[in-house]
């Protein structure tokens, strides 16, 4: 994959299918250390021992439309190019963690990509599913969580039109405000 973001989406998917309800994202530039850390957690089913050894093993899959599974691998080796490393743990009926650290000014270290447009099309693609997501750049930051505003909204779903516009205003905004003239 060629930008972090759909790398974030992939292991999303995952979690997704392993029955997650809540998926807690993390994005977080640490500009003084040079790392950016993407952290992806869930509390779906989770994994055994011999499941996670070879989720690694780029022709290990679940999937059963096709034998092989790059998304992880992929991951994998994309942070540790960057001089970055990564690690999986899980827990059978608890959850998934996923942690990607790239060095940041790295050359090899691919874009972070459209992050607002991944998490907005995860948020109003899966209505059942809570997010929470955290950008964050040194000490500016901002969160979404969908559970606080499955509060405010009720029943009026996520995906539609109303609702759908605002949270990309929202990430759009915060995101930019995050930012500040620092691109990552």
């Amino acid at each position: 994959m060629t930008e972090i973001s759909l790398n974030i989406l992939d292991v999303a998917q995952n979690s997704i299918s392993a029955g997650a309800k809540l998926i807690e994202i993390s994005v977080i530039a640490d500009i003084k250390k040079d790392i950016l850390t993407v952290e992806i957690k869930d509390n779906g089913c989770g994994m055994d021992d011999e499941k996670l050894k070879n989720v690694v093993d780029p022709f290990f899959t679940t999937r059963t439309t096709r034998k092989i599974g790059l998304g992880i691998p992929f991951f994998k080796l994309a942070a540790e190019n960057t001089g970055g490393s990564f690690n999986i743990t899980s827990q059978l009926g608890l959850g998934t963690t996923v942690t990607a650290v790239f060095g940041l000014s790295h050359i090899d270290r691919m874009p972070l990509g459209d992050i607002n447009f991944t998490i907005h099309s995860l948020i109003t693609l899966n209505p059942s599913i809570d997010f929470f997501y955290l950008y964050k750049i040194d000490e500016r930051c901002f969160t979404l969580d969908t559970r606080e505003f499955r509060e405010i909204l009720g029943d009026i779903p996520f995906n539609s039109p109303e609702v759908s516009a605002y949270i990309n205003d929202y990430l759009n905004e915060n995101k930019q405000v995050v930012d500040s003239g620092t691109v990552i």
